[in-house]
């Protein structure tokens, strides 16, 4: 019988057992978000099928994932749960300290959405001050790098990326492809204006080339949440090399990590 690697599934004498060997604990954070009209808005998923992916490589224990994130821009559309950002933090922290209670200081966060990375970071910022304990955060979708971006989409690469598209489309074509709705798929189109002004992006107004933060919400900028990726660009294969590389960099890390002091930088 192989050895569990997710929490959920281990009895609490199995969890005791593997916790005497002080394993590295993965942390996976994902949103529960709009991603255009043709994709599950729970892409919490493919954070938990990815760190269990890691998990398996790196002999190391995964715990849930956490379905909720910081997903202000989108909850103007219906589906969205997103929570309050100090409810965030906080809840980051319970997760961080129940298992820091038990003497397991090598904890990984792996975070599947790019809103709430501002967030983690205040709340280890707190365990490094508070408990003396050093934890890393991997932002999956910020791993590829750009040469590693544009060997898997080569010209495909402008215009792929963004809400509607990709790498979230191609993931779920990927890991889900009995949840994708290709049918459904809607073309981006361009950024409403607001005050008279373009809109660079879900937060800011362009006023004579320089970006003014404004707090615009999905609903204002794209009534199907498809904002600005391409998901026609997207595909199953393009989705498994994501995927790969993803899980060959998280590993690896996983493995460094084990050799290091929690507590310590040096």
């Amino acid at each position: 019988m192989s050895r569990k690697i997710r929490l959920q599934d281990m009895t609490s004498a199995e969890f005791a057992e593997r916790a005497k060997d002080k394993p590295v604990v993965l942390i996976p954070f994902g949103a529960q978000e709009t991603q255009g009209p043709h994709i599950p808005m729970g892409d919490f998923v493919l954070a938990d099928a990815l760190a269990t992916r890691v998990a398996e490589r790196a002999d190391c224990v995964v715990a849930p994932t956490l379905p909720f994130g910081d997903s202000e821009f989108y909850r103007s559309l219906p589906g969205c749960i997103s929570l309050r950002p100090s409810t965030f933090v906080s809840v980051v922290g319970d997760i961080c300290e129940n298992l820091l209670d038990h003497g397991l200081d090598r904890l990984v966060i792996f975070n599947g959405q790019t809103s709430n990375a501002p967030l983690i970071d205040q709340a280890v910022r707190v365990l490094r001050r508070e408990r003396g304990v050093y934890i890393p955060c991997l932002n999956i979708w910020r791993i590829l790098t750009p040469a590693q971006m544009q060997a898997i989409y080569g010209d495909g690469l402008p215009g792929s990326q963004g809400h509607g598209g990709d790498p979230i489309t191609s993931m779920f074509l990927h890991l889900f492809p009995d949840l994708a709705r290709m049918d459904l798929l809607a073309a981006p189109k361009p950024f409403k204006q607001a005050m008279g002004l373009p809109t660079r992006s879900i937060s800011s107004l362009d006023f004579k080339g320089v970006a003014v933060q404004m707090p615009l919400d999905m609903a204002q900028m794209s009534e199907n949440g498809n904002l600005s990726g391409n998901g026609a660009r997207s595909s199953a294969e393009i989705g498994a090399k994501i995927a790969d590389t993803i899980v060959d960099f998280s590993a690896a890390f996983v493995d460094h990590f084990k050799t290091c002091d929690p507590r310590s930088l040096g």
